[in-house]
Order: structure tokens, then sequence, then C-alpha cells
């Protein structure tokens, strides 16, 4: 059975393109566009034909991609969200995490990485870029329990400002202690986790339950 697709995004021609790419997949088929996502919630609400798959832009009117992927969340949780976006920002990437998205792709992305996209959020349930580590995405995809892994009070305390947009200097105003301490407790976590960005930890924190959605 296909795995059934909507794509979201607010310039026409960029839908078209991405459901004419898709249809030459083996295996998926795009059942209708939507130009944003009240449009999509619209659709939901009248239309019986929920897809497995949204491909969500992240700008857009109206209500936009993070609008959108709470929604999703909230109401059709069985559906997986993949950002398909210009927006490869970490703070626009852990919002989308936070609200709900399961995969994250640039739209300059070759066809080829679309369909890898799509084959992998469909059988591992989440797909996200190369810098989110192997190791990091093995633990996710197994759902690490974070118990396995030793985090002192002050590194679980650091790693939920970390989901936040606040800068490391912020993060040390909250914790009453130097910004020299805030990357200690970040470089710690580095290393315990296997991984080397701030997205990284974010992605562990939404997804083991340190940081509530």
């Amino acid at each position: 059975m296909k795995q059934t697709i909507v794509i979201v995004d607010d310039h026409l021609l960029i839908a078209k393109a991405i459901t004419t790419i898709i249809d030459e997949f083996d295996g998926y088929e795009v059942l209708y566009e939507c130009d944003n996502g009240t449009s999509l919630v619209e659709k939901f609400e009248t239309s019986k034909k929920i897809p497995d798959i949204v491909l969500l832009d992240i700008s857009m009117p109206v209500m936009d991609g993070f609008e959108t992927a709470k929604w999703l969340k909230e109401n059709h949780p069985e559906v997986k969200v993949m950002a398909l976006t210009m927006q490869a920002d970490d703070d626009s990437l852990i919002k989308m995490i936070k609200n709900g998205a399961s995969g994250y792709l640039n739209k300059n992305v070759h066809p080829t990485e679309l369909k890898k996209a799509l084959d992998t959020i469909s059988s591992r349930g989440m797909y996200y870029p190369d810098w989110a580590t192997s190791k990091m995405l093995y633990a996710l995809a197994h759902e690490a329990d974070k118990d396995k892994i030793k985090i002192t009070e002050r590194e679980e305390e650091f790693l939920k400002h970390a989901c936040t947009e606040m800068t490391y200097k912020e993060i040390g105003e909250k914790m009453f202690c130097s910004s020299r301490t805030v990357e200690s407790y970040r470089d710690s976590l580095f290393e315990k986790l296997g991984v080397k960005t701030r997205v990284a930890l974010a992605l562990y924190a939404v997804k083991t339950g340190f940081h509530k959605l």
C-alpha cells in the first residue's frame, strides 16, 4: 500500500513541482496540496483522506508551519510531519521539533534526498539532517532511556533551557552562573550524548522527556 502525502506550501509552483517529483517515486501518492495551515485544517475537517505524511513549509501566511505542526500534533498525532523549507537555522528546527515535527529537510536538496527522507520517516518515524549524528538518531529512534545516561541536576536544568531561544549568556543568568560554567555543562552533555550541536541536545531533550512539549 502506498504512503499518502499532503503538501502544504504557499507557493503553488513549488507545491506542484514537489508533487511531480513525488509522483515518480514508487510507494508514494500525493493526495492534495494546501497553500497554508488553515487550508489544511479545513481539508482535514471536511475530507476523509488523512495522509500518512505532511510535507510542511514553515514561512506561510495566515497559519504558518509552526502553528500547523502544533495543530497536527494535538489533533492528528498519527500523521508524520516533515518540514520542507528554506529555513535551515537551528531555532526553526528546534521550534518545529517542539511542535511535533518528525523530520526536517531543506528545499534545495536533490530529489534522491527527498526520497531517502520519505523512506526514512516512513520506516523509522523520523528524519533529521546529517549534522544530527548517527549516534543521536539511533538513540532517538530506539527511544533511549534517559536513566541509562548519568546527567547531573545542573546539566538537566541546562538541557531544559537549551530547548528555548535563550542565548548561553541568558541561560547563565537564569541559572545564576557564568557563561564559562554554562559552556562546561554543554561540553559535558556533548561528550555524554555523543553530539556536537545545541540542536542535537534539543532533539535528545524533547524525545526522551527531559523537556516537556
